[in-house]
């Protein structure tokens, strides 16, 4: 299923979100918590549709699960095969996943599938290839985050290629009309550190800085990414 729209979105990511990528061996202190949060351990086999260059999958790997990833960016995936050298990864559109039914016990697609162009059908083959009582991870925006109802903020800069923001309810249809059911779901607090907040351009550091202290304090429903926990429905 590699369209000429998914081709149009595959150079995006190639040719300028990617253009200037390395591969950092560094853990990641959010990753390094969310992989204590839902207990990846050894043994486990976990597939990362979207992996870019592989933080979520080494993070996993160093859990001592068996590493599987797949993203439309070829300049993505040969950093994520540079990093993680015995991972399994593939080159195309999460729409299609070359993967056999029922063989994950984990399947995460994190701040990602917002830019898919079927979502419905990609959510569909992540459930295929989850096994029955795999756990399947799904991190999306959130149309009731605050500022992005004052109109302080339009969405991020990958709306160049295809960006769809949800409400918390719609994604929650999404999902169960795919044949999920939603366990959990919880705040991405990722933001929360210095690299974030000190970044450029310094025009809205200040305003970075007001979000960062403000987010956990807010309801889920203001937050701007949201963790859903999903499972196959029996």
């Amino acid at each position: 299923m590699n369209t000429p729209e998914h081709q149009k979105i595959a150079d995006f990511y190639d040719h300028i979100y990617y253009r200037d990528v390395s591969s950092d061996l560094r853990p990641s202190a959010h990753l390094t918590r969310l992989a204590d949060h839902i207990h990846i351990s050894p043994g486990q086999h976990v597939l990362d549709v979207a992996c870019g260059t592989g933080a979520w999958l080494a993070t996993a790997a160093r859990r001592g699960a068996i590493i599987s990833g797949i993203d439309l960016s070829k300049t993505a995936i040969d950093v994520c095969q540079q990093r993680l050298p015995e991972s399994d990864l593939h080159v195309g559109p999460a729409e299609t996943l070359p993967f056999p039914d029922n063989t994950f016990d984990v399947v995460s697609c994190l701040g990602s599938l917002e830019h898919f162009l079927d979502q419905p059908l990609a959510v569909r083959e992540m459930a295929r290839v989850a096994k029955p009582d795999a756990q399947i991870l799904i991190l999306v925006p959130n149309a009731g985050f605050l500022p992005y109802r004052m109109k302080l903020y339009t969405g991020t800069h990958q709306q160049a290629a295809q960006e769809t923001i949800r409400s918390l309810d719609e994604w929650k249809e999404l999902f169960q009309n795919a044949g999920l059911q939603v366990e959990d779901r919880w705040k991405d607090l990722h933001i929360l550190s210095r690299a974030w907040i000190f970044r450029r351009p310094w025009l809205v550091m200040p305003f970075r800085l007001l979000q960062a202290l403000a987010l956990p304090a807010w309801p889920l429903s203001w937050q701007y990414q949201v963790y859903h926990l999903c499972r196959n429905r029996a």
